[in-house]
């Protein structure tokens, strides 16, 4: 076989296996989102209590992870023992994490007085959330092994049973307690397919002297685990409040709006910063300083650029677009989402940041930056919310995430000279010219006229700089 032939059939593996996890993600996705919509449509109260049961079940599953995960990818490419081998040991581990946090979630739910239903809805799905620590255990092992046919088959066929029966049930008009069961329908599936596809045939022993070995090594990476501790608290903490003070209805008008802000940033933070930049600062930072510095600066530039535009969008058509996916029930949600897109802003230029001083390998004190947030969050919605519920609550994460983002941009700054000013002066030029716009446009035209006339300078600012990132990151790779 030829270099070509072998690179191209490479090529065609590396796409086919991204084929077979994208559509699985997407089908998932697919499904979640017409599940919540119809879900926020039929009851904004119930639709409130599933989200806050699932944000209890998001920091589950993230003390049962515990950053485990990476370790197990670790060990099984390393192959010192048979997959199987390691994946009990790291599953009981995780299984006895997953035991803690849920004896820990029956507390809090208690210590709350929440009424019986609503504990019921917590328990069911914030067990089903958390299970996906176990079912993801086999999904890495799928990922290591070159199985991400296994990983994408059992992920779709997990989400069309438990999405399919959520929505089944909602449509047939069962109780919310029934519905609650969609999450661990999924799980269940997913463990029990992926589990036997991988341990089929294995014969797994587990040496207490393995187990003390995965906790020596996962101990090294202690603070990156505390940081995401207190990124997914400060995170959720304005949640718990809210359902205090401004019960389940609060916390759906809450929701509806953040799913449409943080899913945004999410996908920014994800694709391109974590999985696609990520690696180039890391080995930037060693082989080329310059190199690093030119890209941190470029990257900045446009992602507030980018992230402006995003912003304006969202505020001036959260009159239409709530309404349009989520019903008419949601006037609330409509200028709570005007405060949020702050969260957009803060979130690119922090996230950046964040990864910046992960390079440079400041990560001790970004850790630090993150429990003065999340200090600072907790005191943001002790003095907001039980006054002003709505509002304390979106002024509580705007508040943090900008107290968050100008500690991480403002040493990023001073030791990398993360911003250029000559990017800042063109970003208030282009800003100023679209004010100018916008206002010309309403008076003079029509209001979709004077939106799209106010994002022409900055997209033309955005067009231009995306143009240099993507010249200097493929000259770099």
């Amino acid at each position: 076989m030829t270099d070509t032939q072998s690179s191209a059939g490479a090529s065609h593996r590396i796409f086919r296996k991204f084929a077979y996890l994208f559509s699985a993600h997407g089908i998932r996705q697919a499904l979640e989102t017409v599940f919540l919509i119809y879900l926020a449509r039929h009851s904004s109260e119930t639709y409130g209590q599933f989200m806050l049961a699932i944000s209890v079940g998001q920091i589950m599953l993230f003390v049962a992870e515990f950053g485990l995960n990476q370790h197990l990818a670790t060990l099984l490419a390393r192959k010192k023992h048979y997959p199987s081998v390691i994946l009990m040991q790291v599953t009981l581990v995780k299984s006895i994490l997953l035991g803690l946090s849920w004896l820990g979630m029956l507390i809090f739910i208690f210590w709350q007085g929440y009424t019986p239903e609503m504990k019921m809805l917590v328990i069911i799905i914030s067990t089903g959330i958390g299970l996906e620590a176990l079912a993801s255990s086999f999904y890495v092992a799928c990922q290591v092994l070159d199985r991400q046919d296994v990983e994408g088959r059992w992920r779709s066929i997990a989400a069309f049973a438990g999405y399919g029966f959520g929505i089944a049930t909602l449509v047939g008009g069962m109780n919310s307690v029934v519905v609650a069961f969609y999450m661990m329908i999924e799980t269940t599936i997913a463990i029990s397919g992926a589990g036997m596809s991988i341990l089929r045939r294995a014969r797994a022993r587990i040496k207490p002297e393995q187990i003390k070995l995965i906790w020596k090594t996962w101990r090294g990476g202690l603070v990156y685990t505390l940081m995401a501790i207190a990124a997914i608290f400060y995170n959720k903490l304005n949640l718990f409040f809210l359902q205090k003070y401004g019960g389940a209805v609060g916390v759906a008008q809450y929701s509806v709006t953040w799913q449409l802000v943080d899913g945004l940033s999410v996908m920014v933070s994800g694709m391109l910063l974590r999985r696609v930049l990520f690696p180039l600062f890391v080995k930037l930072w060693v082989s080329n300083r310059q190199e690093f510095f030119d890209l941190a600066r470029n990257t900045s530039r446009w992602l507030i650029a980018t992230a402006l535009p995003v912003m304006f969008i969202l505020a001036v058509e959260s009159d239409r677009m709530i309404p349009l996916i989520f019903g008419d029930g949601y006037s609330d949600a409509i200028w709570m989402q005007r405060y949020l897109v702050g969260c957009i802003f803060f979130a690119f230029i922090h996230n950046l940041a964040h990864y910046l001083m992960i390079s440079i390998q400041r990560e001790r004190l970004l850790l630090i930056f993150y429990l003065l947030g999340l200090a600072f969050n907790l005191v943001c919605c002790i003095v907001l919310i039980p006054k002003y519920p709505l509002l304390g609550t979106a002024l509580s994460i705007v508040m943090t995430k900008g107290f968050v983002a100008l500690m991480t941009v403002t040493f990023c700054q001073f030791r990398l000279r993360m911003i250029p000013l000559a990017g800042v002066f063109h970003i208030v030029l282009a800003v100023a010219a679209g004010a100018l716009l916008y206002v010309v446009g309403i008076k003079y035209l029509f209001r979709e006229a004077g939106e799209l006339l106010a994002l022409a300078p900055m997209l033309f600012l955005a067009w231009q700089w995306r143009r240099s990132l993507t010249q200097r990151t493929q000259s770099i790779i």
